[in-house]
Formats: structure tokens, C-alpha cells, sequence
């Protein structure tokens, strides 16, 4: 059972980005990703984690046997994780409250990790990265989609990084000008792969999806 939350300016915003999220389903975007989430999250098998599930949009994705773990940070996000779990007939799921940078799972335990649409919004990346790399067994394998900056110089970076602050506020930390593929070149991995696509959504169209393996 969720416990209620003091009524103030930070918990308001997330209470309305969760009810947001609930209802931004069945989209342009989620058309622009389906194929995409298919082919990475098809094969999923064991223990797998997912950092900031939101509302659960990606659990349809997931083969049903799977030992589901959710970290997500925003506690008005769970009552529809957990309706959306229920509804598909998961039965070995674990909602934590917790952040990105705090993974609360023990060491060398997780065949993967999955994100989509988190990394943007973690303070620390490169912190967050190593925390998925610790939780990961050897050869587990960081399954992501996520939006990211667009080439420097170009109008819509210009764009991005303008409206940084007010777009942080209204998207729960969000940063729309985050150059990703970086943190993830530089993590270790011991391998990586990733293709830039563009999502049918304004500000935020730049994108990567791919795998990085422990």
C-alpha cells in the first residue's frame, strides 16, 4: 500500500507528472519504440531490474517468468505499476521505492537491467551507470532507450539547452540536452552497442537504444 504524502509544491508535481505518464499511452511514440522494445526486451530471462518504471509501460514487453525488480523514485508512480503488473499476470514482482544512484540489490545478482527514458533525469549519470554495472552478473547485460541531445551547433540543441531549467522542473529532473552515448563510452562496459534514431516528439526527438554488456 502506498502511504499518502504530505500535500506540497514537490510532491504536487510529482502526483501530476505520474497521472501524466498514466495517460500517455498508446501514442506516436509508443509506435515509434514498439519494434524497438520487442527486439531488446523479447529475450529477457531471470532476475531483472528496472530503474524508474514510471507506470509501467514497458512491462507488456517482458516475458511473464521473469523475477521483476522496479526502483522507481516517484512513490505516486506505484499504484499504476502495480495495476499495470497485475493486469498482465505477473506474479514475481518487487516495487522499490529508491533512486538510480541508490540501486538497492546486491552485487553480481541481475541478468539485466532496464531503462527507457530514466538516464536523462538521474543527477549523477556516470555514478548511476557504475551502480548498474555493480548489481549486474558477469555478461548481464543494460538494456536502454533513451532520448538524448541533439548534435552541437544544430538550432534544436540551442533549443534544448535554453529550456533546460524550466523543462528539469515540469519533467521530474529531466534534462533534454544530455549527451548520453558518452557516459555509456565511458563506463566500462566490455561491450556496447547502440544506434541514434529520431522519436515523432518535440524537443526531445534525438534518441539511442541498444546494449551494454557487463
Amino acid at each position: 500500500m502506498v502511504k499518502s504524502q504530505p500535500c506540497n509544491c514537490a510532491n504536487c508535481g510529482k502526483r501530476l507528472f505520474a497521472w501524466m505518464m498514466s495517460l500517455d499511452r498508446g501514442g506516436e511514440y509508443d509506435k515509434a519504440v514498439h519494434d524497438r522494445k520487442q527486439s531488446l526486451f523479447g529475450s529477457l530471462n531471470g532476475n531483472v531490474l528496472e530503474i524508474g518504471p514510471g507506470t509501467g509501460v514497458n512491462l507488456a514487453y517482458f516475458p511473464k517468468n521473469i523475477n521483476w525488480i522496479g526502483i522507481e523514485p516517484n512513490p505516486f508512480m506505484h499504484s499504476y505499476l502495480k495495476q499495470e503488473a497485475e493486469k498482465l499476470g505477473f506474479n514475481n514482482i518487487d516495487i522499490r521505492t529508491g533512486t538510480a544512484e541508490g540501486i538497492d540489490a546486491e552485487d553480481n545478482s541481475m541478468d539485466a537491467v532496464v531503462s527507457t527514458l530514466v538516464l536523462c533525469s538521474v543527477p549523477n549519470l556516470s555514478t548511476t551507470l557504475q551502480k548498474i554495472l555493480r548489481v549486474l552478473k558477469p555478461g548481464g547485460r543494460f538494456l536502454f532507450i533513451e532520448h538524448v541531445a541533439a548534435p552541437k551547433k544544430t538550432l534544436l540543441r540551442k533549443v534544448q539547452s535554453t529550456i533546460r531549467p524550466v523543462w528539469k522542473l515540469v519533467g521530474d529532473g529531466c534534462h533534454p540536452d544530455r549527451e548520453t552515448w558518452s557516459a555509456l563510452d565511458n563506463a566500462g562496459f566490455s561491450n556496447l552497442n547502440y544506434e541514434h534514431f529520431r522519436a515523432p516528439v518535440p524537443i526531445v526527438s534525438p534518441h539511442i537504444a541498444g546494449v551494454a554488456t557487463k
